[in-house]
């Protein structure tokens, strides 16, 4: 007989289970920790030729850049360097580089003085996406940033240095390829000027 009652029963709970269920609110979705804001300025104006850059300078044409797309550390369209628009400053450099975190302050305060000549662009290689946004946030580094995880940009110029500063013209053509160590303000300064033709 309590089998049966059971039996008959059993639908009635279940069916007050789910309606007890559906009535309830409901839950919010866990909390996660949301990730840091970037502290790299965003890719697409890097396709965009600097408000008042100089023409290309006079003298022997260099190759252009690679051939290469590289994604941009805060997302969006990842960025082919053939579209990139100089004059530019390119600088190749890993978190776990001792000369890379020396110069990149000198970078940065290169990016500030540009005032639309040129621009200046980090490419991020061989590192990870935590330490690289660790020190961008320790050395207040804002200009845009490319990621090469497996140093293709260095492959494709045949270069194996870290750090390695790539200076292009207005055409978008490899003017000069440093790979001499950290550079500081009066080097960058030098090199812009004899090889961009732009004073800082």
């Amino acid at each position: 007989m309590m089998r049966r009652f059971a039996f008959l029963l059993a639908p009635l709970l279940l069916a007050a289970g789910c309606t007890a269920t559906a009535e309830q609110p409901e839950r919010p979705a866990p909390v996660t920790r949301a990730e840091r804001p970037s502290p790299f300025a965003d890719c697409t104006p890097l396709t965009v030729a600097p408000a008042s850059a100089s023409p290309a300078p006079a003298g022997k044409a260099g190759d252009q850049l690679p051939d290469l797309t590289l994604n941009c550390f805060t997302g969006g369209t990842p960025v082919s360097l053939r579209d990139v628009k100089g004059p530019a400053v390119i600088n190749v450099w890993a978190s776990w580089c001792p000369p890379c975190r020396k110069e990149l302050p000198a970078f940065q305060r290169l990016s500030e003085r540009a005032d639309g000549r040129f621009q200046v662009i980090g490419v991020n290689s061989r590192d990870s996406r935590g330490g690289a946004q660790s020190i961008g946030e320790d050395y207040g580094v804002d200009f845009p940033m490319l990621l090469d995880q497996g140093d293709a940009f260095q492959r494709a110029l045949e270069r194996n240095a870290f750090p390695l500063t790539v200076l292009v013209d207005a055409d978008g053509r490899i003017r000069h390829t440093d790979a001499t160590g950290a550079l500081d303000d009066a080097r960058l300064a030098a090199l812009l000027q004899r090889h961009l033709g732009v004073r800082v």
